[in-house]
């Protein structure tokens, strides 16, 4: 049954602006999918025609309303080395597997292993992105001249100051109109989107791909896949969590892995390579005033009007007014307030957004950069978890109680075999020995395999060891996994005090 309150609130409940944001993010698109295709080594079409279908195919799609979807560099510099040595026609097979590795993606819920990803790193992502948004438009500020810089600087004051006269049509759009009117009346010495590369004639037709549909080309292009839909999926789903951030409301992340695969599937049905979330034209949409699908369907439709009616004019839109765009999005992405928060964050949470910022930047590589943050997020927490348990030894007559608190796991079982160390060893040895735990829970098997040995330790050493207070979780992987009861050792579950 269609949610009709959910359909009007997602595609007409901010039309005019959702169409203006989008009309922006589709002038935005072009020399950023001319340059992705050059990137992977394919011809201009591939990558504007990828954008094209995998706007408007997301816009139904997707789980994420106002995001912008097209072809990246992310995957671009996945498939260099399968075009180079298999054709394009390999990267349209491989881009409708990387669809349907998303969508086995979706089916499986992997989208749930964004929880392991902490806000230190999505925030060092951010940083990263935005440095290297910034970085990618410095080759049109090298080695041109002053005409560019002023162009470029009376774009930003467009940008920055328009919104001060009136809010009725995005900024960065008049920046746009404007200095695109400027540059072809003054004929301007810049650099415009048709130097970027020749744009395509005519509409996208559906073709399949000319590949053999035998094993040797599953076995070519399944690795490529598998790693364009990794890197698609992990850079929408955290520009998916961006965009949560910046508008305040939440989204399908299941359905957007799940509609990612679709666009990409259709996408390469119509000649154009895979793709995913742009942040970069995602905050230019947000701050362009889109927030619904509306946005994200326009900014696809316009491009493919651009491109088959208005290519001349398009041609002539200078290169500056879109760096200006792009500066003012790596402005707007950076998390300023990042900075002074290192000094009051723990220092762990510093070093794991600093360590994501550097390896992202230094790689180009998304997924490393995430990688490096959460493994290192994984390390902090369990030094910091580890760290939180001690035992506590006291005398009661003839008996002397180990009290246990705090988790017992893999990387904390060497101090709670130290910490039981051996009864004889006592200024004061006990024959009867219990071991408290009723503040500590068992997580593994490592945790219990360490309860084996400090109960066989002591036996063996002749004392009689009683073991209370585990809780109903921890008896259970005790009862299951303990070696203790074949030594006739009373394993016994006792309330909690």
């Amino acid at each position: 049954m269609l949610d009709r309150s959910a359909i009007h609130r997602d595609w007409f409940s901010n039309i005019r602006a959702d169409m203006l944001a989008g009309l922006v993010v589709a002038l935005a698109l072009i020399p950023e999918a001319i340059g992705f295709s050059i990137i992977a080594g394919v011809d201009p079409r591939v990558g504007l025609y990828a954008s094209v279908a995998i706007a408007m195919v997301v816009a139904f799609t997707g789980g994420r309303p106002g995001m912008i979807s097209a072809a990246t560099a992310a995957v671009a510099v996945v498939v260099v080395p399968l075009v180079r040595d298999h054709g394009v026609e390999y990267l349209f097979a491989a881009t409708i597997l990387m669809g349907v590795f998303q969508g086995i993606a979706a089916f499986l819920r992997l989208d749930l292993l964004m929880q392991f990803v902490s806000r230190s790193v999505i925030t060092g992502f951010v940083n990263a992105l935005a440095i290297l948004i910034f970085m990618a438009q410095l080759p049109q500020l090298t080695n041109v001249g002053w005409e560019t810089y002023a162009m470029v600087a009376a774009a930003l004051a467009i940008i920055y100051l328009f919104p001060k006269l009136t809010t009725a049509v995005p900024s960065p759009l008049v920046a746009i109109i404007v200095l695109t009117a400027l540059s072809i009346w003054i004929h301007a010495p810049v650099n415009t989107v048709a130097d970027m590369g020749e744009l395509p004639e005519g509409l996208p037709y559906f073709a399949l791909p000319d590949v053999p549909l035998n094993w040797e080309t599953l076995a070519i292009i399944a690795p490529y896949s598998a790693t364009m839909a990794a890197v698609g999926l992990l850079e929408s789903l955290l520009t998916a969590q961006i965009v949560d951030d910046m508008t305040h409301t939440g989204s399908n992340k299941r359905r957007e892995s799940a509609g990612q695969g679709v666009a990409n599937v259709v996408a390469a049905f119509f000649g154009g390579m895979g793709g995913c979330a742009m942040i970069g034209q995602s905050v230019i949409n947000v701050t362009s005033g889109g927030r619904g699908r509306l946005s994200t369907f326009t900014a696809g439709a316009a491009l493919l009007i651009l491109l088959a009616l208005l290519g001349d004019l398009v041609g002539q839109v200078p290169m500056p007014a879109l760096v200006a765009i792009m500066i003012m999005v790596s402005i707007g992405t950076f998390s300023w307030n990042s900075i002074p928060n290192m000094a009051r964050h723990p220092w762990q949470s510093s070093v794991v957004m600093v360590t994501t910022v550097v390896v992202v930047v230094a790689t180009h590589n998304l997924a490393l950069g995430v990688l490096a943050g959460v493994i290192l997020s994984g390390v902090f927490f369990t030094h910091k978890v580890m760290t939180m348990f001690e035992v506590v030894r006291e005398r009661e007559d003839e008996t002397a109680i180990y009290r246990a608190k705090g988790q017992i796991f893999y990387a904390s079982v060497e101090r709670f075999e130290a910490a039981l160390g051996p009864e004889s060893t006592q200024p004061d040895p006990a024959d009867h020995v219990i071991i408290d735990v009723s503040k500590a829970h068992f997580w593994d098997i490592s945790a219990v395999g360490a309860l084996d040995k400090v109960v066989e330790r002591m036996r063996r050493n002749g004392r009689s060891v009683r073991v209370r207070g585990l809780n109903r979780a921890s008896s259970d992987l005790v009862d299951k996994f303990a070696l203790t009861d074949k030594t006739g050792v009373e394993i016994g579950l006792a309330p909690h005090p």
